[in-house]
């Protein structure tokens, strides 16, 4: 295990790289790299698909209207905003906040996996279809596979829906996010009773 010295030189050389990546075109339109924010020991890491306009903006993921309605679950549930990681596999905002293309994917993956490496959580959320498919199951479907739990090596990994779907008329959606949230609180607190 690295001392906190090498963690922190490891997180500022991922931060240097990323915010001088061109390995696909979206280095080249973005306004700013978002990488991450939230607690860098956190036993939670939030994954979404990419930054929005917003989050283009400020630097910081899930900053929006989507981002404010995440917050909302976290209170219902009680799980405080500074005690998880949220970043995105994309590091760049697409044009019209369009789906990732796998090019765009690709070039982004190592980031992550960097991320999850420095991390090190206990629990993965994919915040929503695309982060699900890129890290649990090329064929998820979202409105089956919600909820569900999935070991991936030393993680447990899981699938709610993106707060943005949940913008949309969807009453649902909402009270099945509801339920999701509180199985990853129930998780947590499982996982950290065993140490």
């Amino acid at each position: 295990m690295a001392d906190n010295n090498d963690i922190n030189r490891l997180w500022e050389e991922l931060e240097q790289i990323t915010s001088g990546c061109h390995k696909c075109p979206l280095g080249s339109t973005r306004t700013n790299c978002v990488l991450g924010c939230g607690d860098r020991k956190a036993d939670i890491m939030f994954v979404g698909e990419a930054p929005g306009e917003n989050e283009d903006l400020s630097g910081i993921p899930f900053v929006g209207r989507a981002g404010k309605l995440l917050d909302k679950y976290f209170e219902a549930v009680g799980i405080e905003r500074d005690s998880v990681y949220i970043c995105n596999i994309l590091k760049c905002r697409p044009p019209q906040n369009r789906d990732p293309l796998p090019a765009e994917e690709e070039a982004c993956i190592g980031y992550l996996r960097q991320q999850v490496r420095l991390v090190r959580p206990k629990i993965i959320a994919c915040l929503g279809r695309v982060s699900g498919m890129k890290l649990i199951d090329p064929n998820l479907r979202i409105t089956k596979d919600h909820g569900k739990w999935v070991k991936k090596g030393d993680f447990w990994v899981t699938v709610v829906y993106h707060p943005s779907y949940l913008l949309r008329p969807n009453a649902g959606a909402r009270e099945q996010m509801l339920t999701d949230m509180k199985s990853i609180k129930s998780k947590l607190d499982e996982l950290r009773s065993e140490n």
